[in-house]
């Protein structure tokens, strides 16, 4: 009875649900009582073993039911086939069917048969849901002691919105929170920025749990609806998560001590923040072997995730003891976690969320573990684009100075310079990539720092930092293109002639399309100082873009 009339008047979209969200193909479905439904539903059925502690209650969906509409019962019942389908196979063999794979379809079943049960009288007016309530477990490592006897207990309780989180830990787990801002929204840009600027091989490796931290369910929704329609493959395959909690597991955020001075409002964002922060860490805990904290307003460099990947290896080479790399300079961007110590973290963040910003109490827990000072990898991997900032929408420019979006691209050369090398800071490591510097001793008027190139190239753009925390600056010097190499001793190798393209200031420059003004060929690039000074120079970075000839 339940089939027939779930076949003869289930909506389209449900059946579409059953049939496409889990691919059936061959065979008919007979489960104890309940008839063929081979007349709707699309042959095919077999379930692999499932776990079901990890599903929720039928309860909960009964009651998710009861006190929504048609739209969000859709999409729950997409929410249940989704983690059906990390589970079910396709197959002819129909003869062995064990409870639990009778209970996985019957619990699809009933979805639709609570639907049809509440929705089968007329509805003049469809109402849209702002209720997005799916209880999601969370996934559990045993690597830190919190864990292993449930120590200091964190009591959240977490919604997932959209994908299914995988089994499996992958490498990297990748953590941002996200509101509503009154001026502008960088979530989506910044989403696409971290899975466009990585490689099929690095996203397979990588997760992103992205925290919808507002309490505004319309918001929420509208957020969600526009995540499922950019990224539908990447929650599909698990390389991205979309969580809320409930604002009942907040504790107090209003009527705080105000420290620093800061005034009430602000104390509350930051104390919010860091609540957000421990929930979002305390999610993420078992879902990759490292975690990097990310804001929802950065943009991402080239294969970010190789160099993050090259610098723990390197790290770890070391025997030593770190609780964070930083991959940026700003705020609580790029900082890279171990997360044996998530569990840890997230706890720090709850029990001191009034005491002082985020970034703030970040420092404090690397130190607590014993790291004692910061470790930053250069070049930064990501870069502060949002205009306007998440509390009460006031403009913020703060940039990362050293970050580098593409990728290295500086062409073969040898380099040299007449300047005094200190130690074994070598002009050559300026061009390189990497976090290698030339450091000089007193720079006089006529020294150079000189790059010449293997073969000659058309110079697209020029990028010169110098100094190091505002000293060692290279104070007075142009930067300057060659033709025409001059071979000879690799100490005196140059070119013909130069052609000066502009000067330094406060130590740097920048330049983009040179070739539509010096649009030949070029075979050096030049540093001429043409003012002695007394402090020693440190040139951090000298980076070129090219083309063909």
């Amino acid at each position: 009875m339940f089939s027939r009339l779930l076949c003869s008047n289930a909506p389209d979209w449900m059946i579409r649900i059953i049939a496409d969200e889990l691919k059936y193909e061959s065979a008919v479905l007979k489960t104890g009582g309940l008839e063929s439904l081979s007349g709707c539903v699309p042959r095919g059925i077999q379930f692999d073993t499932y776990d079901f502690r990890m599903f929720p209650p039928l309860s909960h969906l009964h009651a998710a039911v009861q006190r929504t509409d048609g739209a969000q019962v859709q999409m729950q019942t997409h929410l249940i086939a989704s983690n059906f389908r990390q589970v079910y196979t396709t197959g002819n063999e129909m003869r062995r069917h064990s409870k639990k794979k009778h209970a996985a379809l019957l619990l699809l079943l009933l979805a639709g048969g609570f639907y049809l049960l509440r929705h089968s009288h007329p509805i003049g007016t469809e109402s849209v849901s702002l209720n997005l309530t799916w209880k999601a477990e969370r996934m559990v490592s045993m690597e830190s002691w919190v864990e292993q006897g449930d120590y200091l207990p964190l009591n959240v309780t977490y919604r997932l919105l959209a994908g299914a989180p995988s089994a499996q830990a992958r490498f990297l787990c990748i953590g941002l929170s996200s509101v509503q801002r009154r001026k502008g929204s960088y979530l989506m840009p910044t989403l696409v920025s971290l899975f466009s600027q990585s490689s099929s091989e690095e996203r397979s490796s990588t997760v992103v749990v992205v925290l919808l931290a507002d309490f505004d369910a319309r918001w929420r929704t509208t957020t969600v609806t526009d995540i499922k329609s950019e990224f539908s493959s990447e929650l599909e395959r698990g390389h991205l998560l979309v969580i809320h909690v409930p604002q009942e597991c907040y504790p107090p955020t209003a009527g705080l001590k105000q420290n620093y001075n800061d005034s009430p409002d602000r104390v509350s964002f930051r104390s919010k923040q860091n609540l957000d922060y421990a929930f979002l860490v305390h999610y993420s805990s078992a879902l990759g072997r490292y975690y990097l904290q990310l804001e929802d307003d950065v943009s991402s460099a080239k294969n970010f995730h190789s160099s993050i990947k090259k610098s723990v290896e390197e790290q770890e080479a070391k025997k030593t003891t770190w609780a964070t790399l930083e991959f940026s300079a700003l705020g609580y961007i790029g900082k890279l976690y171990k997360s044996a110590h998530l569990p840890l973290l997230a706890r720090f963040l709850f029990l001191f969320y009034q005491e002082m910003p985020c970034d703030w109490l970040m420092s404090h827990f690397r130190l607590l573990l014993t790291q004692k000072e910061p470790i930053r990898v250069k070049p930064s991997l990501f870069q502060h684009v949002g205009t306007f900032s998440s509390f009460r929408g006031t403009y913020n420019k703060l940039k990362d100075e050293d970050f580098e979006e593409g990728v290295y691209s500086n062409p073969p050369a040898e380099v040299f310079s007449d300047m005094s090398t200190y130690k074994k800071h070598f002009p050559k490591l300026a061009w390189d990539a990497g976090n290698g510097f030339f450091w000089g001793r007193s720079p006089e008027k006529g020294n150079h720092w000189t790059a010449v190139f293997s073969e000659p190239r058309v110079v697209t753009g020029i990028t010169v930092e110098t100094g190091s925390d505002g000293k060692d600056i290279l104070g007075s010097a142009r930067v300057e293109l060659g033709h025409g190499a001059v071979a000879g001793p690799p100490e005196r190798k140059t070119c013909q002639g130069f052609r000066v393209l502009g000067s330094l200031k406060d130590g740097r420059f920048a330049m983009r399309e040179v070739d539509k003004t010096y649009a030949s060929a070029s075979s050096c690039l030049r540093l001429q100082v043409t003012a002695g000074q007394n402090d020693w120079v440190v040139i951090r970075k000298i980076r070129i873009a090219t083309k063909p000839m």
